[in-house]
């Protein structure tokens, strides 16, 4: 289905991805159309950096890109008016191409949205969160090892607290429902006198094993050994613990033991003693709370975590800085046959427009594209190439004042060099 926009200019040239829903496969051609949206604050500086560097991998490795802007957050409201903040030519451009990549946006107050970039998410039921956190050389860390961190993280993106089910302390509605919880349900134990905020937190079982679905078809096709299911299931045990418990029924239930391996009581560390059968991936079991200390304490033990809404923003974030801090951080949001890639931090307005800004998160998050694309080549160029800046200690602001003897380059001027890089590299 082809949609009229009306702000949105659509490339003469260029072909869409298909989607073959029977056999769960991409099809995409070498001259793709792919939606863009730069972004707010620094978007307006990475978006375009990023740009130049995709353009340059894909032409490097015999690819053609045919860019389509679209709009969000201050850009939608210049071009559309004053009350649009997310357009339809924005949804439905990246609803018809399925791949698409993005900046960071910021939710103005009184939008009509709690947040654009979960306005997105789940109107486009972008259902995992997928964040890769690997160590490139160069980069200053906190952690005595970055290097042993090589994890990615599956978010489910659209349940839990972030489903934006909560009514505010002294409405009428707050009210009706801490009747219902006292009266009908019997808490009244901990529903205290006064003020109070109540929040639903849905876990479904369809929300749960899709994301843990994800996880294990990356893990498998990506060669990782294990995925580690993340919750706080000892004491949400109904919500979380569900959670843990349906990802465990997907391994057990869907996947061939030679191929995935549910290890028994491996919340309980026992797993060493679990005859694994070889090649396969191990499903295995650990509280949020403790997941915290063992990404710092047994970094290199870990592959692919998948977690409730809540847990994910935590965990990713936490991992993260282990590598040195969300500013390289990538992230995509997967849904079926669908794929959004955006940076993991924000749009940190105060920089905006002085050409200083770290693109190195949003040029990532297009390698993570490429790959959901199946342009491996591609990818791995961008990889290399990112790197190789940074280990030359040519970088942006925020690291060069890390780096001794570091070289001081504008947005502009460090994607130009990761640009000259892929030009050698290729």
């Amino acid at each position: 289905m082809s949609h009229e926009y009306d702000q949105v200019e659509v490339p003469e040239s260029g072909e869409k991805i298909t989607y073959d829903e029977d056999a769960d496969e991409l099809d995409v051609p070498e001259n793709p159309i792919i939606p863009i949206l730069h972004g707010d604050g620094i978007g307006r500086d990475v978006g375009p950096a990023a740009q130049k560097v995709l353009t340059a991998a894909a032409e490097a490795t015999g690819h053609e890109i045919n860019w389509m802007r679209v709009y969000a957050g201050q850009a939608a409201r210049d071009r559309y008016g004053e009350d649009v903040n997310l357009p339809d030519d924005t949804v439905n451009a990246i609803r018809e191409h399925r791949v698409a990549i993005k900046g960071p946006l910021t939710t103005p107050v009184g939008a009509g949205y709690r947040s654009l970039n979960v306005a997105l998410r789940q109107t486009l039921d972008l259902f995992a969160n997928v964040r890769p956190t690997y160590y490139l050389d160069g980069v200053p860390s906190p952690m005595k090892s970055p290097e042993e961190m090589d994890m990615v993280t599956f978010r489910e993106n659209t349940e839990d607290v972030y489903a934006g089910i909560e009514w505010e302390a002294g409405t009428e509605e707050v009210e009706q429902v801490r009747d219902f919880v006292e009266d009908e349900m019997g808490f009244d134990d901990v529903m205290h006198d006064g003020p109070i905020g109540i929040g639903i937190k849905p876990i479904t079982e369809k929300g749960s094993k899709r994301l843990v679905r994800e996880a294990l078809d990356y893990a498998i096709e990506n060669d990782r050994d294990k995925v580690t299911l993340v919750h706080k299931g000892n004491i949400m045990k109904f919500t979380e613990g569900q959670f843990g418990e349906w990802g465990m029924e997907v391994a057990e239930e869907e996947y061939p033991d030679e191929e995935v391996f549910a290890a028994p009581d491996s919340l309980w560390e026992e797993q060493d003693e679990v005859d694994i059968p070889e090649d396969a991936v191990m499903v295995e079991e650990r509280l949020a709370d403790a997941m915290l200390q063992w990404m710092q304490l047994r970094t290199d033990e870990f592959d692919v975590l998948a977690m409730p809404n809540l847990n994910g923003d935590y965990l990713s974030d936490a991992a993260g800085a282990q590598i040195g801090g969300l500013g390289i951080a990538p992230g995509a949001n997967f849904g079926a046959g669908r794929c959004l890639a955006e940076p993991v931090h924000g749009s940190a307005p105060k920089r905006a427009g002085q050409d200083q800004a770290n693109p190195s998160a949003i040029i990532l998050s297009g390698r993570l594209m490429f790959e959901y694309m199946g342009w491996d080549d591609a990818a791995t160029l961008i990889r290399d190439a990112v790197e190789e800046s940074i280990s030359n200690g040519e970088v942006t602001y925020d690291l060069e004042r890390q780096i001794e003897g570091g070289e001081k380059l504008s947005t502009t001027e460090f994607s130009d060099n990761v640009v000259e890089n892929i030009e050698e590299l290729a």
